[in-house]
C-alpha cells in the first residue's frame, strides 16, 4: 500500500482531498437498469426469465423455491456451519431483540394522550447476493431484524446457480429462519420483482426491499425509490484502522486484507501516527497476499487509489480523518482505545481493541454487517430494528382540554392565514 505522510496537523478539507472513495458511477448504468424495470414491469416473469438467462447465464431457472427444497439444503449443509448459523442467528436476535424501542405515552390535561407507537412494515425483500461469494451472513443480518421487528411477510432473492437455485448455504439460512417464500431472482429483476409483483409465480409487491449488491443493484433501488422502500444504496466495502505502534502489525495487516478481498473496489484505509509502523504493516500485508486464496483481487484493492495508509503527526489528527471520513468500518486498535472511541462520532460501526476485528462483526458479535458506506456513516444509521418500524403518533383529545386551547389554537391559524383550521376548532365549541 502507498504510504502519505502528512507533517501539519489535518484538516477535514485535508482528508476529502487525501482519502479519495473508488468511482461509482450510478448515472452512467441508470438508463440500462431503466430499461431492465420497465421490461420486467411490461412483461413479468418471461422478462425475468430472460434477464437471468442473459446475466447470469442459466436457462431454466426455479423462479420460486420450494419448502422442499429450501429443506434439502439445510439437510446438504454441514453440521459445523449450521452450528454457526445458529449462533449468528441467536446472538443477533438478542441484540435485535434488546434495542427493540417501547411505546411511550404522554398525558395532557385531564384525560388527553399522546401515543408514540411503532409499527412494523407489513412486508420485506431481501436480497443475497451470488456473485464472488455467497453470503447466508446477510441473509441473517437482514431477516433476524425484521422479525424481531415483527414484519409479517418476509421474502427472500438471490440470484441462481447453475442449477437453477440460489446457492445451497443461501438457502440453508433461510430455512433456519423460517423464510418459506424465496427466489431465484438477482439483480435488477429482483428489485424490480419486489416492486411490481409477478402474478404468474403468486410473488405480491413488497413494502421494502433490503440488502447489498453491486452498481447495477444500486441503480435499480435508487429508481424505484419511492414505489418501495430501500435500506440504502450502498457503495464498496470499507474499513479504516486507526493504530499506533502499541498495535499488532500482523493484526492489522489480517483486516485490511479481510476488507480488500471483498472487491477489488474495497477500501482499506490506515491512520498512524508511526512511519515505522507503517512500513511493519505493509511488509506483513506482503507476506499475506503470498498465501491468501482471493490475493489477485486483494491486491488490485489495496493498490487501488481509495487504498492507503496515512501517517500523521497527532492523535488528534488520526480522529479528525476517521470523524470526516465516516467508514464503513472502524477499527481502533492503539494505546488509548476508550479515549478514542469516545471522540469517534462517525462511521458505520466501531471495532474496539485487538480481539474485536471486523470479520467478527460480519458474522456473529451480535451487531449487524449492513452498515453505511460512502460516508454515509455521518447522517445514517447501519440496519437494525428501527429500519424496519415507523414511528406512528396516535392523539386522542377531550373536550374539556381542546377548549382549553381554543383561543391558542385561533391566534395560531390565523396568523398563518388559515382561518378554516380555526373553524374545526370552534366548530365543537357548542357541542
Amino acid at each position: 500500500m502507498r504510504i502519505v505522510e502528512i507533517s501539519e496537523e489535518l484538516q477535514p478539507a485535508d482528508v476529502n482531498r487525501i482519502l479519495v472513495r473508488a468511482e461509482q458511477s450510478i448515472e452512467s448504468v441508470m438508463q440500462g437498469v431503466m430499461t431492465l424495470i420497465e421490461e420486467v414491469r411490461i412483461d413479468g416473469e418471461n422478462a425475468i426469465r430472460r434477464q437471468i438467462e442473459t446475466f447470469d447465464g442459466v436457462k431454466s431457472p426455479v423462479l420460486r423455491v420450494s419448502s422442499q427444497q429450501i429443506q434439502q439444503a439445510l439437510d446438504e449443509t454441514d453440521n459445523q456451519l449450521r452450528e454457526a448459523m445458529s449462533e449468528a442467528i441467536e446472538r443477533l436476535r438478542e441484540t435485535s431483540s434488546d434495542s427493540m424501542p417501547k411505546s411511550v405515552i404522554t398525558k395532557f390535561g385531564e384525560s388527553s394522550t399522546v401515543t408514540q407507537r411503532f409499527m412494523p412494515v407489513d412486508s420485506v425483500a431481501v436480497y443475497a447476493p451470488g456473485g464472488k461469494a455467497v453470503y447466508p451472513s446477510s441473509v441473517i443480518m437482514n431477516v433476524v431484524p425484521a422479525q424481531v421487528a415483527g414484519v409479517e411477510r418476509i421474502g427472500l432473492f438471490s440470484p441462481a446457480q447453475q442449477n437453477g437455485l440460489p446457492a445451497t448455504e443461501v438457502l440453508a439460512a433461510a430455512a433456519l429462519l423460517g423464510v418459506d417464500e424465496v427466489y431465484s431472482i438477482g439483480g435488477v429483476g429482483a428489485v424490480a420483482a419486489a416492486a411490481y409483483g409477478i402474478p404468474s409465480l403468486n410473488l405480491e409487491p413488497f413494502r421494502m426491499f433490503t440488502g447489498p449488491g453491486n452498481i447495477f443493484l444500486a441503480a435499480a433501488k435508487r429508481a424505484l425509490r419511492g414505489m418501495i422502500g430501500i435500506d440504502s444504496e450502498a457503495g464498496p466495502t470499507e474499513i479504516m484502522i486507526l493504530a499506533d505502534d502499541s498495535a499488532k502489525a500482523s493484526h492489522v495487516a489480517a483486516d485490511l486484507l479481510s476488507q480488500a478481498e471483498h472487491d477489488e473496489n474495497a477500501a482499506c484505509v490506515l491512520v498512524t501516527n508511526s512511519i515505522d509502523f507503517a512500513e511493519r504493516v505493509n511488509q506483513e500485508l506482503e507476506v499475506r497476499l503470498q498465501s491468501t486464496p482471493n490475493s489477485t483481487r486483494a491486491r488490485i484493492s489495496l493498490d487501488g487509489p481509495q487504498s492507503l495508509i496515512l501517517v500523521v503527526n497527532s492523535e488528534e489528527s488520526m480522529i479528525v480523518a476517521a470523524n470526516e471520513y465516516a467508514a464503513e468500518h472502524l477499527s481502533l486498535q492503539t494505546s488509548g482505545n476508550s479515549a478514542f472511541a469516545s471522540k469517534i462520532t462517525n462511521a458505520g460501526a466501531l471495532f474496539v481493541g485487538s480481539y474485536s476485528p471486523v470479520s467478527l462483526g460480519d458474522y456473529m458479535a451480535g451487531s449487524n454487517h449492513v452498515l453505511p458506506t460512502g460516508g454515509q456513516g455521518k447522517h445514517s444509521s447501519g440496519l437494525n430494528v428501527l429500519s424496519f418500524l415507523r414511528a406512528q403518533q396516535v392523539i386522542h383529545y377531550s373536550r374539556p382540554d381542546l377548549m382549553e386551547l381554543e383561543q391558542k389554537l385561533l391566534r395560531f391559524s390565523n396568523s398563518e392565514g388559515l382561518p378554516a383550521h380555526g373553524e374545526a376548532i370552534t366548530a365543537r365549541r357548542d357541542d
